[in-house]
């Protein structure tokens, strides 16, 4: 979609230049409509009948095996390692063992430590016979990965609840940090809210440690590299978050604090113990109101149980079990095999689905489309939760990814939704300019809707089919605009998210202490704002742009903080930005559209490995899917470059690997959690994504 479109333009910020290589002159000769009408309708239809009745779509959200060994170890602590729910994960757990002996955070990648070694440990606990081949594969890639010494600090925690290790060798997580005020450094609302619901309940492993004690056989010796067999006193991770520099090393500072709170614990010196603990007791149990369990995902769950369980909660206490059931939401369960899911996703699923069926063309007056933009509006979060803590005059308002999560809305669901509503309004409130706000710099925004119906009753249907949903886009535009950070951008949960000294404590190793603003989602938001009618101005705005501007890589790329990797936040940037406003003919954006092109692969297809974070040579490189294929079509779409010959190959690409039910087979995880750390692969990227840029290809084609 160009400028023009959008209903206003902006004027390039540098001076106006033809990028385009003539290797990619515009002269493709566009598709047989009917071609390429047959695959959108196979699409199309196929997702029309995924709808649940209630009027969402969500499908599978797949990880990897940490999923299944933490909760077999879960499991064990609790006394039923050896359950026929702990063998059926542990039957789907080595299913995944790969090549190399060892488990991987995505297909194809190398071995993960922590990952493996919690798999070896958790097919021990189960009675799986350690002198099977497959275990020794395991036990000797593990050995020659740097052994157990290498685990990160969450690892550590299980080993120490299970009696294998000593608590004093997990970092110091004293609860006692719960009474630090919002105003303080350090406190918990300056850690991002993934950390932040994780670290709260294990403090109340540190303050109890807690133990069920494996008998000598499960024991794991042997997957020590050294002959010393016991752990390094210090963790020295993988966070690679921030560029912090100074005079102070605060890694070894943190790890001199970290020896002063054992030593003093050692000593007796815990005089707030008590108050802190029922602090954090009284923060999860707020945050369980409204939610799939705390904070709505995996580990935290987890943490919940083993911390309520430390503090006398019986299994067969209400909140006990309804953790319990929460977990049981997450397992899937197919041929004697049990996998588990980090969360659910059905407001991001809903959203993005809703955007594709509008842009292929089903009516917004459509039952599917109507039902699931009720279902939709039931989802909006109505209550503040921790982003109040720095924003507590901010209207509630914004969408959670999950089915019910209300403490913790966040930026990326928000604006998705709002893109999602504003291409269902009713016919007549759809064009651009139907909804002029007043928004000023602080404040909540007033929207004045403007349509136009054949009759008068229809005018009145229309107003009250559109009503509600400017209420929700009113209220979610005030507080996306609220949430952004004095840097210009955006974070997924926070602002001003940013302490980077965070970074550096002894448990900060799963990379993702801070929320820091990201372009991806920085570009998401202006695309949201300008879809629900927001007009481009404002120093906001420059703020905004300015932050995009700077992020941009040196190659002329955008990193992918949310979706793997460059080729996503490439696209996403120039899709956001022309949507906003900013000519599709700016430098900048042509630049990433050129080195977007410049990854197509012979097949006309793209693809990125999650390797690319660790490695950012690879960025770009990677086995073609269909997801990012869309991705990169998408970007060039916006950049204005739909008619070229590469983005017909890309078409073709999509056309030629359909399935005949309008799906597409793509096993590789396309989705980032935590960079470095953990993936995703969500089972609908593979089908919306490929449908929006088909639809989106058709319509820029019709209007050339």
């Amino acid at each position: 979609m160009n400028a023009d479109a959008a209903g206003f333009s902006r004027k390039s910020l540098l001076p106006g230049q033809d990028l385009i290589s003539s290797a990619y002159s515009h002269s493709a000769t566009p598709f047989a409509d009917e071609r390429l009408d047959a695959a959108i309708e196979r699409t199309r239809d196929f997702l029309l009948q995924q709808q649940h009745p209630e009027g969402y779509w969500v499908a599978e959200l797949e990880g990897d095996t940490i999923l299944e060994s933490e909760y077999i170890l879960l499991l064990a602590f609790v006394g039923q390692g050896q359950s026929p729910r702990a063998k059926e994960a542990a039957a789907y757990m080595l299913a995944q063992q790969c090549d190399h002996g060892g488990w991987a955070q995505f297909p194809g990648g190398p071995i993960e430590i922590s990952g493996s070694v919690k798999a070896y440990l958790a097919l021990k606990i189960i009675g799986h016979d350690p002198n099977t081949p497959e275990m020794i594969r395991a036990r000797d890639a593990i050995v020659n990965a740097g052994g157990v010494e290498k685990v990160n600090s969450f690892t550590r925690y299980y080993l120490a609840m299970l009696g294998l290790i000593p608590y004093d060798l997990c970092p110091a997580v004293p609860p006692e940090f719960m009474l630090l005020p919002s105003w303080a450094p350090f406190n918990i609302y300056e850690m991002s809210a993934w950390s932040r619901t994780i670290i709260v309940p294990l403090s109340l492993l540190w303050a109890y440690r807690p133990v069920t004690k494996l008998p000598p056989e499960h024991g794991i010796d042997e997957l020590y590299a050294s002959p010393q067999k016991s752990l390094p006193r210090h963790i020295h991770g993988v966070n690679h978050e921030g560029t912090l520099q100074g005079f102070v090393d605060w890694t070894k500072f943190f790890q001199r604090v970290d020896t002063a709170i054992k030593w003093g614990e050692g000593a007796g010196i815990k005089p707030l113990r008590s108050r802190a603990i029922k602090l954090a007791e009284k923060w999860i149990l707020e945050r369980l109101e409204g939610s799939d369990g705390l904070g709505a995902i995996f580990p935290p769950i987890i943490w919940t149980i083993i911390g309520l369980k430390c503090l006398g909660y019986a299994d067969d206490h209400p909140t006990i079990v309804q953790q319990y059931g929460e977990l049981e939401k997450l397992v899937i369960r197919e041929q004697e095999q049990v996998r588990l899911q980090p969360c659910l996703s059905p407001v991001w699923d809903t959203t993005i689905t809703l955007i594709a069926l509008r842009d292929a063309g089903v009516s917004q007056d459509n039952a599917a489309i109507r039902k699931g933009v009720d279902w939709l509006l039931s989802k909006e979060c109505r209550r503040k939760g921790d982003w109040a803590n720095y924003r507590p005059e901010t209207e509630p308002g914004g969408w959670y990814f999950e089915f019910n999560n209300e403490f913790y809305p966040d930026v990326d669901d928000t604006a998705m939704a709002l893109i999602a509503l504003s291409k269902c309004l009713p016919e007549g409130f759809d064009n651009p300019g139907a909804i002029e706000w007043k928004v000023g710099e602080t404040g909540s925004p007033q929207a004045t809707v403007v349509g136009h119906a054949a009759s008068a009753s229809a005018a009145i249907s229309g107003f009250e089919r559109a009503e509600p949903i400017v209420a929700a886009l009113r209220r979610g535009v005030g507080w996306l605009k609220a949430m952004q950070s004095r840097d210009g951008g955006w974070g997924a949960f926070d602002a001003d998210n940013t302490r980077e000294v965070f970074t550096k404590v002894p448990f900060a190793d799963h990379n993702a202490m801070i929320d820091p603003s990201t372009a991806d989602i920085t570009a998401r938001v202006l695309e949201g704002l300008s879809y629900a009618g927001l007009q481009p101005h404002g120093k906001w705005l420059e703020q905004a742009l300015n932050f995009v501007w700077n992020d941009q890589q040196p190659d002329f790329a955008w990193f992918g903080r949310w979706g793997v990797n460059y080729l996503y936040g490439t696209w996403q940037v120039i899709q956001g930005l022309v949507k906003f406003g900013i000519s599709a003919d700016d430098p900048r954006l042509q630049r990433g559209a050129d080195w977007i092109l410049s990854k197509q692969q012979s097949l006309g297809g793209w693809g990125e490995t999650p390797a690319s974070y660790d490695d950012p040579s690879l960025r770009g490189q990677g086995e073609p899917t269909p997801s990012q294929t869309a991705w990169a079509l998408l970007g060039l779409i916006a950049a204005g470059r739909a008619d070229l010959p590469a983005t017909r190959r890309g078409v073709e690409y999509l056309l030629s690997t359909q399935r005949p039910d309008g799906g597409w087979d793509e096993p590789q995880f396309t989705g980032t959690g935590f960079p470095r750390v953990f993936y995703l692969r969500y089972h609908y990227y593979r089908i919306y994504f490929p449908l929006m840029a088909l639809a989106r290809y058709r319509a820029a084609i019709g209007a050339i």
